[in-house]
């Protein structure tokens, strides 16, 4: 399952976007949901079609990285010791949400 795959539209003014003041939005965000940790993945999926793993997986995609190196930098530690702190089973109906929304994603 793909979170979204990057559509660049023409023009797109984020293109022009300074990659220094890229980097720091970048960082403030991943130190939101570092932070956030009530913030569940599979809520992040129902509403948005994103959550820190796609955002992890996006790093290591335009890094070259495996994806276990990138999903550590937005957790901030392994995977699997975020998962042994944070993560709760999603309900049926969180995971319908997250169906439902990732059909929007391009």
């Amino acid at each position: 399952m793909s979170c979204s795959d990057d559509q660049t539209a023409d023009n797109d003014a984020l293109d022009s976007l300074d990659d220094a003041v890229a980097a720091a939005a970048f960082r403030r965000l991943v130190r939101l949901l570092r932070h956030r940790s009530d913030a569940a993945n599979i809520d992040m999926m129902g509403l948005a079609g994103f959550c820190r793993n796609c955002l992890g997986d996006w790093i290591a995609e335009a890094g070259s990285m495996d994806k276990e190196a990138g999903r550590a930098i937005v957790h901030g530690m392994p995977t699997a010791e975020w998962k042994a702190r944070f993560h709760v089973a999603a309900t049926p109906e969180q995971l319908a949400r997250m169906e439902e929304s990732m059909a929007k994603n391009p």
